[in-house]
């Protein structure tokens, strides 16, 4: 799988609406057949940065993914809510499901 964490600045002043501003590319990206997850989390140490973590099939739904309409609309329609562009952690790694943390296993 194609594993991508992306941390986002967005303006103090959109910071709570940011949910809703990324809503129609969040929805979008998740009904991808290739899309295994893709899901935001608000950072606890800055209310203006939200990570982003997602996370595709294969090179082939990595490659859907970035030419699809929706992500060609967000390339235009996000980054004016943004500080500074995006920045982002991308590999791939065997398999397309998480692993357990062996470190906290729950009995």
């Amino acid at each position: 799988m194609i594993f991508i964490t992306a941390k986002f600045k967005v303006k103090p002043e959109d910071a709570d609406a940011w949910p809703e501003i990324s809503r129609s590319f969040t929805e979008a990206t998740r009904a991808e057949p290739g899309c295994l997850w893709f899901d935001w989390s608000r950072s606890l140490d800055d209310p203006h940065e939200y990570v982003l973590v997602e996370a595709f099939r294969d090179d082939e739904a990595g490659g859907a993914h970035v030419r699809s309409e929706h992500f060609q609309a967000a390339g235009r329609d996000l980054p004016p809510h943004l500080v500074e562009t995006p920045r982002i952690v991308n590999f791939t790694v065997p398999g397309t499901e998480w692993s357990e943390l062996g470190e906290l296993a729950v009995h």
